[in-house]
């Protein structure tokens, strides 16, 4: 992956597919420069004996394929910036997955087109889960939520239509610009 925004996508698909709810995203930038991408959700979580392994690329829960490189791409990725990995899960109760890069690290990804990944990942699903994204640097911090986008439209539009995906898009890119606008390419 050749960046940070398209491993969120990875990620949060694990969450739909686990069933959750709400996805909590968080990206915070430290002073020192450290990125860290938290997803947070409330899902049916990982079996010990599953989270103990889930590192592996030849673990995954899909039948149509014997192997799984999101989580050891995004480790690796992590790890050549100078960060690491963290995963938390409890079955029944959901998943954290949080992702530190050191984005002064010649070897950092970019952090990618953030707003166009959060736009797509809310066109994909359009009704559930609920996705709040929240960042945030020294110079201000973010808050998106589709239940505040949905309460606003009504029942009437659907999140998925066209006009709401542009301007969800352009809405957190706006927001997200100051903010972490340095370390975005």
């Amino acid at each position: 992956m050749k960046e940070i925004a398209l491993h969120l996508l990875d990620i949060v698909q694990n969450s739909v597919t686990a069933g959750a709810a709400h996805v909590d995203i968080g990206f915070a930038l430290a002073e020192d420069g450290m990125l860290s991408m938290s997803v947070r959700d409330d899902g049916c979580g990982m079996s010990p004996e599953f989270l103990e392994r889930v590192r592996s690329p030849f673990v995954t829960t899909r039948t149509t394929r014997k192997v799984g490189l999101g989580i050891p791409l995004l480790m690796q990725n992590a790890m050549q910036s100078g960060g690491d990995v963290d995963i938390q899960s409890e079955q029944g109760a959901g998943t954290v997955i949080t992702a530190r890069f050191m984005t002064r690290s010649i070897d950092c990804l970019p952090l990618g087109d953030l707003a166009s990944t959060m736009a797509s990942i809310v066109m994909g699903c359009p009704d559930k889960p609920e996705f709040t994204l929240r960042c945030s640097s020294p110079a201000g911090e973010m808050v998106f939520s589709t239940e505040e986008v949905r309460a606003a439209l009504g029942d009437e539009v659907s999140l998925s239509e066209p006009d709401v995906i542009i301007w969800i898009q352009q809405s957190i890119q706006e927001e997200i610009e100051p903010i972490l606008g340095g370390i975005m390419r």
